[in-house]
C-alpha cells in the first residue's frame, strides 16, 4: 500500500467522484476528501427545494459507494489550505495534513452573491443539499404562518421571489407554480392563494439565455402560462429582508428570495493567485494547473482554454464527469507522453418548466413539450447512481403525475439541545 502513488481528491462532486470511480481499485492509493459525507445530484436540488423527492433519493454517501473498495479512502473535513513546496494540505480537523503524490482540485462552486455580504445573509441559495432543505422549510413554514395570520400577513409572504432565470431558477419557479396549484389548495383548503405569486427575475430578456432562440421562446411561454410573473432584464440590485430592490427603482416585497444568480469557484488558499481566471484555477489541457507539476483541477472549479472553448468550458455537469474521466486515464497511463488532451463535446442542454413542459436542444436539433419532457425524465433517471434510489424516485414522479401531489411536504427543523440536558 506504502509503495502506491498516493492521489488525493478535494472534492466528491460529479468530477471528483468520476475520477475516483475510475481508479477505484487500480494500483493507485486514493483519498478523498469532502466537507460533506456524501454524493449530491445538483441537478434536481429543486425537487427536494419543492418537496417533490426526498434528499435521501440524490445522496449518495461516499462510505457507501467505495465500500468494497481496497484502494479509496474518504474522510470528512474541509481543507483550509494548501502547501505545494511541501506536497501537503491543512485541514480544518485540529489542522490535520495529509501528505500527496498528486492533488486532484474537484471543489466545484458556490452561489455568487457578487460580494453583497446582505444578500448572502437574507436570501437562499441552491448549491448543496442543506440549502435545498433549508427552502424547503422555509417556504413551508410560510404556509403555515400565512393560515394562522390569514389578512394580518404581510404582502411580503405571498410573493416567492427567484432571482436568475438559468435553468435553476426556471425549474424552480415551475415547481412552485405547479405546486400552488395542485398542492396548496388540498393542503389549506380554506385559504385562498390567488395572492400568492411566483416570481421569476432576469437580467436578460428571455429566460435559459444559454440556450436557442427556440427553448428560450417556449420557456418563456410555458411560465406564464403556469401563472409564473417574469421580469425580464431587470438587475436585483439589494435586499433587506423585506423587501427586493432593482437597478430600474422597482421594488417587490417578500420574505422568500431564492438567489440562482450565478456561481463562483471554491477556491482554496495557497496556490498562485496569478493563475486564477474568474475565480477558477487555469489549467492546461491535461488538467494540470499552471506553474505546477502534481496539482490538478477538474469541473467546475477549473478554467481550461481550448480551440472550441477559448474562454473556457461552461461550467455543467458533462463538463466535470468528462475532465474526471480523462484526467484518471491519463494517471493510469505509464507515461505523460501518452496523456490524451481534454476536449468537451457538447451534448446539450435541457430544462423542466412543469408536467408536460421541457425543452431539450440537442447538437443537431431541438425539441419542446411533452416529448422533451419524457426526454428530461428519463435521461436525469438514468444518470442517477443507485438502483434503489432510481425506484425510489420513480415511484415518486409517478406518484406526483397520476395524482398531482407528493407526501414528502416534511419540515424538519433542527433543535439544540444543551448536552447536560441529554
Amino acid at each position: 500500500m506504502e509503495t502506491r502513488e498516493k492521489i488525493v481528491i478535494i472534492g466528491g462532486g460529479f468530477a471528483g467522484l468520476q475520477l475516483a470511480k475510475k481508479l477505484n481499485n487500480k494500483n493507485k492509493k486514493i483519498i478523498i476528501i469532502d466537507k460533506v459525507n456524501h454524493h449530491m445530484f445538483q441537478p434536481l436540488f429543486y425537487q427536494v427545494a419543492s418537496g417533490r423527492i426526498e434528499p435521501s433519493n440524490i445522496s449518495f454517501p461516499f462510505r457507501k459507494i467505495f465500500q468494497n473498495s481496497r484502494n479509496i479512502r474518504y474522510r470528512m473535513t474541509e481543507v483550509l489550505k494548501i502547501l505545494p513546496e511541501e506536497n501537503k494540505i491543512i485541514t480544518s480537523t485540529d489542522a490535520t495534513e495529509f501528505s500527496y503524490d498528486k492533488l486532484i482540485i474537484a471543489t466545484g462552486c458556490k452561489t455568487n452573491f457578487f460580494g453583497n455580504d446582505k444578500m448572502e445573509t437574507l436570501t437562499f441559495g441552491m448549491k448543496n443539499t442543506q440549502e435545498a432543505i433549508a427552502i424547503r422549510n422555509h417556504v413551508l413554514l410560510t404556509f403555515e404562518k400565512l393560515i394562522i395570520e390569514r389578512k394580518r400577513s404581510d404582502d411580503g409572504n405571498w410573493n416567492i421571489v427567484i432571482v436568475g432565470s438559468g435553468p435553476t431558477g426556471v425549474e424552480l419557479a415551475g415547481a412552485f407554480a405547479e405546486m400552488k396549484k395542485d398542492i396548496l389548495p388540498r393542503d389549506y383548503p380554506h385559504m385562498n392563494f390567488d395572492d400568492l405569486k411566483i416570481i421569476l427575475i432576469s437580467s436578460t430578456e428571455k429566460p435559459l439565455s444559454v440556450m436557442s432562440p427556440e427553448s428560450q421562446k417556449m420557456s418563456e411561454k410555458y411560465l406564464k402560462e403556469l401563472g409564473v410573473h417574469f421580469m425580464s432584464d431587470e438587475f436585483v440590485t439589494g435586499y433587506d429582508g423585506d423587501k427586493v430592490m432593482m437597478k430600474s427603482g422597482k421594488e417587490i416585497p417578500s420574505n422568500n428570495v431564492i438567489w440562482a444568480a450565478g456561481v463562483t469557484g471554491n477556491v482554496i488558499a495557497g496556490l498562485n493567485p496569478e493563475i486564477m481566471v474568474r475565480n477558477r484555477y487555469k489549467t492546461d489541457r491535461f488538467s494540470k494547473v499552471l506553474g505546477y507539476k502534481n496539482i490538478f483541477a477538474i469541473g467546475d472549479i477549473s478554467y481550461m482554454e481550448t480551440p472550441k472553448y477559448p474562454q473556457g468550458h461552461p461550467q455543467v455537469a458533462n463538463v466535470a464527469i468528462n475532465q474526471g474521466k480523462n484526467l484518471a486515464k491519463n494517471l493510469l497511463k505509464k507515461s505523460e507522453k501518452d496523456w490524451v488532451e481534454y476536449e468537451y463535446e457538447d451534448r446539450g442542454s435541457m430544462a423542466t418548466i412543469g408536467k408536460h413542459k421541457a425543452v431539450v436542444d440537442l447538437p443537431k436539433f431541438r425539441f419542446q413539450g411533452t416529448f422533451a419532457w419524457y426526454f428530461w425524465m428519463f435521461l436525469h433517471l438514468m444518470l442517477i447512481l443507485s438502483v434503489r434510489n432510481k425506484l425510489a424516485i420513480f415511484f415518486n414522479w409517478m406518484w406526483s403525475y397520476f395524482n398531482k401531489d407528493s407526501s414528502l411536504r416534511l419540515i424538519i427543523i433542527p433543535t439544540k439541545k444543551n448536552r447536560t440536558e441529554q
